[in-house]
């Protein structure tokens, strides 16, 4: 079969890097792991300590280079050598990625080295904007989503293993709220692109959902 491009967006929280990841292992497909870029740029500017601005955070994003080794399972992603794979992932960063993600310089300098790792083929990326924006003639777009309380209840269970303290209503709230400057932002809205697949997965088990992705690209790829 021929290697696609695979582009799947969806809300925060809706399971799009466990599903990815688990999809593009099975299919032998590279992962890029884009919300991972923008939560590194985020966590580069928080290690500055300056205040939130933008031309800076543009400057930033434009010279930093973000690598991605894939290891036991694992999507290890680097920043200019440095590893970040927990790090980005912590509260600081995700009270500002969207922010972040919302700087039309960023997203120009994280899409332009989106598409050229995707430009061969064989590639299956999860975000915002892959199926609207970076890959609007991917061959399989798919739009994976979940109620918020199910997203809140996933994302308080992977924290609270990790052992982080964290409050669920609070989380349900911030998942609520970054639904709302996902989807309102200017550039680049959080939106499902038209002829993109609607996925549901509030009430399917992981690999009940990996399943039905690797079902859909053999289907698209013959």
């Amino acid at each position: 079969m021929k290697k696609i491009v695979v582009a799947i967006d969806g809300p925060a929280g809706a399971g799009k890097s466990t599903i990815a990841k688990l999809a593009a292992e099975k299919l032998g497909y590279a992962y890029i792991d884009t919300g991972a870029m923008y939560r590194s740029v985020a966590w580069k500017f928080l290690q500055t300590g300056k205040p939130f601005d933008e031309d800076f955070i543009s400057g930033l994003s434009k010279t930093m280079l973000i690598d991605f080794k894939p290891e036991a399972k694992i999507n290890r992603v680097f920043v200019d050598g440095t590893e970040v794979t927990d790090a980005i992932r912590t509260p600081e960063v995700t009270a500002i990625v969207s922010r972040v993600a919302a700087i039309g310089a960023v997203r120009e300098a994280m899409v332009d080295q989106q598409r050229r790792m995707g430009e061969a083929g064989g590639v299956l990326m999860d975000g915002r904007d892959i199926g609207t924006v970076v890959f609007p003639n991917a061959q399989l777009k798919i739009f994976l989503t979940a109620s918020v309380e199910e997203r809140a209840r996933r994302r308080y269970a992977e924290m609270v293993a990790k052992g982080q303290q964290v409050d669920l209503q609070q989380l349900q709230a911030d998942i609520a709220e970054r639904d709302k400057q996902d989807s309102e932002r200017a550039i680049s809205p959080l939106r499902q692109a038209e002829d993109a697949l609607l996925l549901d997965t509030s009430d399917m088990g992981i690999s009940e959902v990996t399943e039905r992705i690797l079902q859909l690209v053999q289907e698209r790829a013959q």
